[in-house]
Order: C-alpha cells, then sequence, then structure tokens
C-alpha cells in the first residue's frame, strides 16, 4: 500500500514523480501528492489532491525544480482528504522540513503530545505529519536534515519508508527504511528513489536495495548510505531484469485480464530449471537446501489472502505426496497465540512481494522462538522475506500490477508443487518411473494453462448472469476446496458480490439453508476420488431450487440442463488439477466485473503490497 518517488534530475524532476507515481498506481490509494525543493529561491512547493495521479498532474503543472518527493496514499489515520495528503510539512524559524511515509508510526500519540507541548501545531489526522515536526524540532536545535532524520528515527516505533526535504537544504534528499521498501535508482550523475522498482524503469535499471535500518543522503555530488547502526555502508548496484514492457498494458483491457493470459510463460519460466532436469534434487531451493531438508520432519506454512490459499493447497500435497505433516496458518494470527514449536519444523514463508508484514511478522516470530530451518516463496529477489530466510524459492511470475492475484498464485502452487517433489524423493516416497512421470506433467503444464484459457468465451457469457446478484457460494472437496476459496476471494475483490467457499461436505451442516434461485453456486469438478460425492452435493442445491455454474473436467459425466451450467476444461490432471481449475474462476470474476463496471485493477479499499498490519 502507498507509494514513494524521489528525485535529484538534472532537469525538471516533476514529469518523472508523477510518472513514478503513476507507476505505482496499482499499490492502491486514494490520494496523491508531491513537494519540490528550488535549488535557487530555497522554497518549497506543495501540490496535493484526493482521487487519482491524474488530477495531481493538473495542480503540478506549473511546478519546476530538480529536487522533488512525491506519494500515493492508501489511508489509515485520517479519512482520504487534502488535508492529510502527503507531502506533510512542518515550518518555523525560517525553514520547512517536508515528509512522504509508507508504513505505521505507532507511537504517534506519544511524539505528538510532546511535540504539541513544545508548540507545534498539527494540520492532519495523520501518523505521518509527526516525522515532519519531529525532524523539523530537531534541525532547530543544530541538527542538520541527514543527522535529525537519523536521530528522529530512533525515537519512531513501527514500519517506515520515508523520504525528506528541506528549505534549508535545497539540494539533499534523505530517505530510509524499516519494515518497508525502499529502492534506489542511479542514473547519469542523478539519483531515484521508489517503493518498487516498476517506478524507475523509465530511468535507469542501476538498483540499490536499502537494508533494515538504513538511511540514505544523496546530493546533486554523491551518495552517502549509514546502517542502522549510523556507519557508513556500501550496498552493491545490481541490474533490474525488469521491463517496460513488462509493465505495460498492451492489448490487454486490463493488467488484470494480461496477467490471466501471461501465466502459461510464468509458469514456463519459475519451473524453467525443474523442466529443463532430468530429475529433481534439493538445490533448488538453495546450496545448503539438501541437509536442512532432510533433518525437516514436519512442516509449518504462513501467508496471507491469496498466497494463504495456496499453501492450502500445498498441505493436500506435502501430506498425500510427501508424507509430511503439515500446517498451514494465516500469518496475521500466528504471533498472537501461544504456539509450540517443535524441533526440526521448516517455517515456509509465501508472500508475491516478500513485504508482507503480517508475513514478515510471523517469520520474525517464529526465529525468536528458535525456528532453524526457514523456507520463502517470494516473486522478488532482493524482498525482505527472502533475505530473512535461510532457503529460498523465486517465482518468476513478473510484476503483478492487478490487486487480485493471479499469476502470482499459480506459480506459487508450482514452486509448492516442486517442493513436494523434492521432499517426497528425500522420503523415499517417489520412485524414479513417479518421478519421470510428475516432470513430463510439469514440463507440458504451461501447454495445458494456455489451452485451459481459451474457455474464455464461454466464460463471458456466463458473466451477465451474475451482474444482479449479491451473492454467491463456491463448492469444492479435498485440494480443490482451497480453490474454491480462492475463487470466492477473487469474486469478492473485483466485482463486490459477497461470496463464501464451503467445503462440499458441509453443505447439510449451515451453508444449504441459504440456497436459493438468487444464490448462484459455482462448484469445481474435477474428475477425481471425490467427484461422486461432489455430485450428491450439488444434487442437494439443485433439489433446492440453486442456479448452478459448474467447471469440470472433459471426462467428467457432467451435462447441462435447466439450472445447472457446465463448462468442461480438459481430462482430470492430477495432482496438478489444482492449478487448471483456478484459472476459468479467475476470469469468471474477471469478467463478473466488466458487467458490473467495478474498477477492475484498483478495486476500493485495498491495495496490492500489504505492508502494515
Amino acid at each position: 500500500m502507498c507509494g514513494i518517488v524521489g528525485a535529484i534530475t538534472r532537469t525538471n524532476c516533476v514529469p518523472f514523480l508523477i510518472d513514478g507515481l503513476k507507476r505505482l498506481e496499482y499499490r492502491g490509494y486514494d490520494s496523491a501528492g508531491l513537494a519540490i525543493a528550488n535549488m535557487e529561491d530555497h522554497q518549497i512547493q506543495r501540490a496535493r489532491s484526493v482521487g487519482r495521479v491524474s488530477e495531481l498532474e493538473l495542480h503540478a503543472a506549473y511546478l519546476d525544480a530538480r529536487l522533488g518527493i512525491a506519494h500515493t496514499r492508501w489511508a489509515t489515520h485520517g479519512i482520504p482528504s487534502e488535508r492529510n495528503a502527503h507531502p506533510h510539512m512542518s515550518e518555523g524559524k525560517g525553514f520547512a522540513v517536508t515528509v512522504v511515509h509508507n508504513g505505521i508510526i505507532e507511537n504517534h500519540d506519544e511524539v505528538r503530545r510532546r511535540l504539541m507541548v513544545d508548540g507545534y501545531v498539527f494540520h492532519s489526522d495523520t501518523d505521518t505529519e509527526v516525522i515532519a515536526h519531529l525532524v523539523h524540532q530537531k534541525m532547530v536545535a543544530g541538527a542538520d536534515l541527514l543527522a535529525a532524520t537519523q536521530a528522529a528515527a530512533a525515537e519512531l516505533h513501527g514500519a517506515f519508508a520515508i523520504a525528506l526535504i528541506s528549505s534549508n537544504a535545497p539540494n539533499t534528499l534523505v530517505a530510509g527504511r524499516k519494515g518497508a521498501p525502499l529502492l534506489v535508482g542511479v542514473g547519469d550523475a542523478e539519483l531515484f528513489i521508489a517503493s518498487d522498482a516498476s517506478a524507475l524503469i523509465s530511468q535507469t535499471k542501476k538498483i540499490i536495495y536499502l537494508e533494515e535500518g538504513d538511511i540514505l543522503c544523496a546530493t546533486d555530488k554523491n551518495l552517502r548510505i549509514f546502517d542502522a547502526r549510523g556507519n557508513l555502508a556500501q550496498r552493491p548496484v545490481v541490474t533490474s531484469q525488469l521491463s517496460a514492457d513488462a509493465v505495460d498494458l498492451g492489448p490487454y483491457q486490463h493488467y488484470m485480464q494480461k496477467e490471466i493470459f501471461e501465466q502459461s510463460g510464468a509458469i514456463a519460466a519459475t519451473l524453467e530449471m525443474v523442466s529443463n532436469a532430468q530429475s529433481i534434487n534439493p538445490e533448488l531451493f538453495g546450496a545448503d537446501a539438501s541437509p536442512i531438508l532432510n533433518q525437516v520432519s514436519q512442516i509449518l506454512i504462513l501467508a496471507c489472502g491469496t498466497s494463504f490459499h495456496a499453501a492450502s493447497v500445498a498441505r493436500y500435497w506435502l501430506e498425500s505426496i510427501a508424507g509430511v505433516p503439515t500446517v498451514v496458518e494465516i500469518a496475521s494470527e500466528y504471533r498472537y497465540r501461544e504456539s509450540v514449536c517443535l524441533p526440526n519444523t521448516l517455517v515456509i514463508t509465501i508472500s508475491q512481494s516478500g513485504e508482507t508484514a503480517d508475513t514478515l511478522a510471523a517469520l520474525h516470530h517464529a526465529l525468536a522462538m528458535g525456528v532453524e530451518h526457514t523456507l520463502s516463496i517470494c516473486n522478488v529477489p532482493e524482498s525482505a522475506l527472502i533475505r530473512a530466510s535461510r532457503l529460498k524459492f523465486l517465482t518468476r511470475a513478473g510484476p503483478e500490477i492487478g490487486v487480485a492475484s493471479t499469476k502470482a498464485f499459480t506459480t506459487q502452487l508450482a514452486a509448492l508443487f516442486t517442493l513436494t517433489l523434492v521432499m517426497a524423493k528425500i522420503r523415499g516416497r517417489l520412485s524414479g518411473p513417479q518421478e519421470g512421470m510428475l516432470l513430463a506433467q510439469l514440463r507440458h503444464l504451461p501447454a495445458a494453462v494456455a489451452k485451459v484459457l481459451e474457455i474464455e468465451p464461454e466464460i463471458k457469457k456466463w458473466a451477465p448472469l451474475f451482474a444482479n446478484k449479491e451473492h454467491a457460494l463456491f463448492l469444492g472437496r479435498g485440494v480443490h476446496y482451497p480453490i474454491a476459496l480462492e475463487g470466492a476471494l477473487k469474486l469478492k475483490e473485483i466485482s463486490y458480490i459477497h461470496a463464501e467457499a464451503y467445503a462440499a461436505g458441509e453443505l447439510k451442516h449451515g451453508p444449504l439453508a441459504l440456497v436459493d434461485s438468487n444464490m448462484p453456486v459455482i462448484a469445481v469438478a474435477p474428475n477425481d476420488t471425490l467427484i461422486e460425492k461432489l455430485k450428491s452435493n450439488l444434487q442437494e442445491v439443485s433439489a433446492r431450487g440453486g442456479e448452478l455454474f459448474i467447471f469440470a473436467d472433459r471426462d467428467t459425466k457432467l451435462t447441462a440442463s435447466p439450472g445447472v451450467h457446465v463448462l468442461k476444461l480438459l481430462d482430470h490432471a492430477g495432482h496438478l488439477s489444482p492449478i487448471l481449475h483456478v484459472l476459468p474462476l479467475q476470469l469468471l470474476s474477471y469478467h463478473v466485473a466488466l458487467v458490473k463496471g467495478t474498477d477492475v485493477d484498483k478495486p476500493r479499499n485495498l491495495a496490492k503490497s500489504v505492508t502494515v498490519e
């Protein structure tokens, strides 16, 4: 959530600030703003607006400077309004300090009271404004912008990424991070900062990833980075593999649609090392994976949202194929209960961004309890989650812009199935012929994904039938129950239809009371060992006048009839069936949202990157 960009440039930086904010719009926001420092007259100018960045662009059209910071805000403290929009400013004693901030300052009330005693007046409801006043206070006492920011950061509790400029340091940009991502882009005698590499690629591919606690001080002449203890630090410059084409919409109507159809390629890229190998090996998860995974006697997976659903699928795989006892927990709940940490537990964390605050906190909690074996599955190689784990697997999904996750989910499943095969082989549960057969299925998976997506025209015909519905029920059994959960989440996220998912066997235990002609029931119906049980559940829906929408395998003997709509995919894909069956659920949600006219890529109240609790 929220986005930061900043720059010191040779020409007017405002066009870059606006372009950078536009590239961060996918993260979710409700207001936007920017501030520039004029190096000649030592003045700071601000422009802020509620709504889209395009509105801010109109307000900022007259601004011209070589130093500036900008922000998109997703409201936490205070309603969306211009007075609460960033940047926030502290003025007095002949100079001003301006700040943009991602994250939450947990002790803002305490700091605010102290500052008010010292005469500072607050003009917003945000926690962020305390940063501007606190830095200003320390500069009044004689500190320069860097020293004041370092001292203020030491007093602030919580998670933050910040960037500051001051009218009495007009060629200086100070920024830092603690628990929230911040990157540096190195240009030709220019410097850029951003929350995300996608905001930088129009200017440079040379990226510095700030470490936890780092604070940078940049001028038009040099860049210095200080670590959490205040010592000068060297951080490597890496070349981003992200291309401008990867974040362009291209011929698609929305990013979500583009990302749904990128899944075949994303899965192929994620499985490249697996597909090109003759056998599965632990080193796919790190150079020292083999001795670690050989010690594992149970697995705990921590994740949120869509990643939690991927983890829930993996639990079925890991227990049935590899024989490893597996527990899946919602990361945001895990550290708030008394839990038992067993020896030789592998703790797996899953996150698209690798910066999900709840998942990071859960990992740190597990480490604090003495967990030694950790593995992160993530889409961002330099993310905090990857850096905090001993083992890692990178899902090569590429940038995912749409808030509703699609290709991140299926590539996570591909990674988790790969782990399942590794664990099965280590535990002697995978014979040579079985290994060869499953590797062949993985190699074929991208082609199967592309084939299933050809069903889109048929799904478009279903979408209008949902246009006036307020509720929907999703059903699945066994390993496909988490797929039903994911389908319900997608429909909720982007169409705003209230949707719930149940294990189909639970119908008689309550949810059947809701079924009538006004509640569509969507069923995931693979031709597996539970298909006859599922058919009985579907009969229960039909008998109550419910309208069924069934996604079935081609070899499933289910036929359409009045009140029963059936779309058939491919023949049953065995263990990989969940990956194929989630695709039509993604397409259904997308086309229902189109019919309803909602903002598909930026649904209300949601953010892409949840970097605060």
